[in-house]
């Protein structure tokens, strides 16, 4: 069996070390480097080029910021942000970064590993309150009239909804890029989504 091999960072030495004795217990799973900084987080991508990198948001020199280090070191790292915060502008600065997940601490060992092997199969994992918080974000500062979407926009979004950018829908669906992002200022609006992330999420939970 191939193994899986994760990166923990987190200023908080007890919790780091409690996560990585769970994730050590998994037949599958190895813990290739610990870390409590950006820094360390940016070294370990480096040196390790993890296939998960599990990253606290509060942590020395920033958790959020530490998502584009280990992005740019090693582009393969499916990052996995793990918190207290429950901020839904904190998860949709996380996603936008290019995290693939965002699961708030005090879950079992069971649920990080769910998120862990979702996030590694290519589809971004939420912790359930948090895409809650989304959801009601969303209905409270607009309409989320997802009724009043066209068969195309209902189409953009689909891809949306998949990662893809402006970019590659416009060649998926023969449209100049121009036309898609005009698509994309009509559903934001009729969503009621501030951004293409929390559109996405949005458009996952309606389904």
């Amino acid at each position: 069996m191939t193994s899986i091999t994760i990166g923990v960072v987190d200023d908080h030495p007890l919790f780091r070390e409690g996560v990585t004795r769970s994730l050590s217990e998994i037949s599958s799973f190895v813990v290739i480097g610990e870390g409590a900084s950006s820094d360390d987080a940016a070294m370990i991508a480096s040196d390790n080029r993890p296939d998960i990198m599990l990253l606290d948001v509060s942590m020395p020199g920033g958790g959020l910021s530490a998502i584009s280090n280990v992005l740019e070191r090693s582009p393969t790292t499916k990052v996995l942000m793990l918190t207290v915060s429950e901020e839904v502008d904190t998860l949709l600065d996380a996603l936008q970064r290019g995290a693939m997940g965002y699961v708030l601490k005090g879950v079992g060992s069971r649920g990080l590993v769910e998120a862990i092997q979702t996030v590694l199969g290519g589809t971004r994992y939420i912790s359930p309150t948090m895409s809650a918080k989304v959801m009601e974000n969303s209905l409270n500062g607009g309409t989320s009239d997802k009724s009043s979407l066209t068969p195309r926009e209902r189409e953009v979004m689909d891809l949306v909804a998949q990662g893809l950018s402006n970019k590659h829908i416009g060649l998926r669906l023969g449209l100049q890029e121009k036309t898609v992002k005009h698509h994309m200022t009509q559903i934001l609006s009729k969503l009621g989504a501030s951004n293409r992330t929390e559109a996405a999420l949005q458009w996952r939970e309606l389904h």
